[in-house]
């Protein structure tokens, strides 16, 4: 009997960051979270924070992410941390819950997507189903999702995860308008790394200048189409 009631309430250990900037969502997510991995659990309220956390903890396994938080920049966040850190899982969090932006979340690598309307109940359940290797979506909207795919989106997004960590930063910052010589200062390279990795992203992503390739960027992270 003991036994079976220890069962029960054994905890898993993964450990799992929630980046988001209200206190009291994150404190509902720890309330949905606590019985499946116990006190393994950190918070943070910005995306450079989530960030500096991942790459300090390399057992982190598990990032719930709000897409409005500070520093986070559309689905930008999302893409950064499956580039830079591929073996951690990501799940989004947010109050949106447009068919079309959870589409492309999706395509970009998210393992979830939780409206912040959902129930506790069902946030425990997208927890086990993302730690067992599934991937958890709203029940409402599902098929609605389902009927959007975007062939064009999701060629894009392919062709994205097939950039280095160097080159999705330089990318980043072509989209933003910077030039060669402002890239190499930001990142600390030289200017001819900088070209390298510019023409590797220009040929990963099948685009013929900087302006496309910024341009269908700015179009993935959008959080608005």
């Amino acid at each position: 009997m003991n036994n079976a009631m220890l069962s029960q309430v054994e905890v898993l250990d993964t450990r799992i960051l929630i980046a988001d900037d209200h206190p009291l969502f994150r404190a509902a997510m720890r309330q949905a979270m606590v019985d499946i991995v116990g006190d393994n659990i950190t918070e943070v309220a910005s995306f450079s924070e989530a960030y500096s956390a991942i790459e300090a903890d390399d057992s982190l396994e598990l990032v719930f992410l709000d897409l409005n938080m500070p520093g986070n920049e559309g689905l930008t966040g999302l893409t950064t941390l499956r580039t830079q850190f591929p073996g951690v899982l990501v799940v989004i969090v947010s109050a949106e819950e447009d068919p079309v932006l959870i589409r492309k979340a999706i395509d970009l690598g998210a393992s979830g997507y939780i409206p912040k309307s959902t129930p506790l109940a069902e946030i425990a359940e997208a927890v086990n189903l993302v730690l067992d290797g599934e991937q958890w979506l709203p029940e409402n909207i599902n098929e609605a999702i389902e009927a959007l795919e975007n062939q064009h989106d999701k060629a894009f997004a392919d062709k994205l995860a097939q950039l280095t960590p160097h080159q999705f930063k330089v990318l980043r910052m072509m989209a933003d308008g910077l030039l060669n010589k402002q890239i190499a200062y930001e990142l600390e390279i030289s200017e001819s790394t900088v070209k390298q990795h510019a023409s590797a992203v220009l040929r990963k992503l099948e685009v013929i200048n900087r302006t496309q390739a910024g341009v269908l960027f700015k179009q993935m992270m959008n959080m608005e189409e």
